[in-house]
């Protein structure tokens, strides 16, 4: 059973992933995070809720002690929202858009990680409070994907990470976009996290969804590229990346950020060894020679 996100819920976040995560829960696209802007938490959901859980968080120095769990019914699922110090409890409804409360900076994400709303859903009869085992998730959007030729100048940077002003989006507040590859778009964090997605990727005559991961498979795979360079290859929506390393103007960075974004985009390189200045031109490359 794979859940589709609706449209109109995607299109309260400035942007979403499916893949960018290392955590078991975002194994085979079956957790979404949400970004919303500022620091309120939008409801995904419509429901009761069922519970709300203060749980404690992987110790960081730029994170809370606690985050939490909230369970909301939905009637044909149950939802997971983590992230969020809820202002609702339990019995209280909630709809699409309603403050669930304020957003969280937990101990789970990495320094580079802005605050989100983590969302999975599991079947009634399914342990809710489990970090793994929610159903895959398939995106009511149609992301645009933009092509991009390995370069680009910092517009924004922080302490471990910087953003380059392309792949500009098209068209800011009219669709998804995401970075493309052989016509689909790339979501994860690459190549730090082990598995990656492909999202929006055309079905070809013969392929078939497989039941448990929601997967478009094939019985070839597909060629995964990120700047030029093969990255990987799949048979289906879910992708285990090669071994590379990402080099921004010949030094070695942690990755790249690979995302949805809705009104703007531009390449996010992460990692505690990024040292760009904003202003300065960068040329990314992919390097496998090592490793193959």
């Amino acid at each position: 059973m794979v859940v589709s996100l609706a449209s109109e819920v995607l299109w309260q976040y400035r942007r979403f992933t499916l893949y960018n995560s290392p955590f078991a829960a975002h194994d085979r696209g079956c957790a979404v995070d949400l970004y919303p802007e500022g620091d309120g938490a939008p409801s995904p959901v419509a429901g009761e809720v069922l519970d709300t859980r203060r749980v404690r968080a992987p110790p960081k120095p730029y994170a809370a002690e606690y985050d939490y769990l909230l369970l909301v019914d939905m009637g044909a699922h149950v939802a997971r929202i983590l992230h969020v110090d809820p202002a609702v409890e339990p019995g209280d409804s909630v709809a699409v858009g309603d403050p669930l409360g304020d957003l969280v900076r937990a101990g789970f994400f990495a320094p580079w990680v802005p605050n989100h709303i983590h969302l999975g859903f599991r079947p009634p009869e399914e342990n809710p409070y489990r970090a793994s085992g929610s159903l895959p998730l398939s995106p009511g959007v149609d992301p645009r994907p933009l092509s991009w030729d390995g370069t680009g100048t910092v517009v924004e940077r922080g302490e471990t990470w910087a953003r380059l002003d392309t792949p500009t989006h098209p068209a800011p507040g009219e669709a998804f976009v995401g970075l493309e590859s052989n016509g689909a778009v790339l979501d994860g964090g690459f190549p730090h996290y082990d598995q990656g997605g492909l999202l929006g990727r055309p079905v070809r005559e013969g392929d078939r969804t497989a039941g448990q991961g929601g997967d478009v498979t094939a019985g070839d795979g597909r060629v995964v590229s990120l700047a030029g360079t093969r990255v990987a290859t799949t048979p289906g929506r879910t992708v285990t990346w090669d071994d590379c390393t990402v080099r921004a103007n010949g030094d070695p960075v942690t990755g790249i950020a690979l995302f949805c974004a809705r009104d703007s985009f531009g390449i996010k390189l992460v990692g505690e060894s990024v040292d760009l200045a904003v202003g300065q031109s960068v040329t990314v490359s992919v390097d496998r020679s090592a490793r193959e």
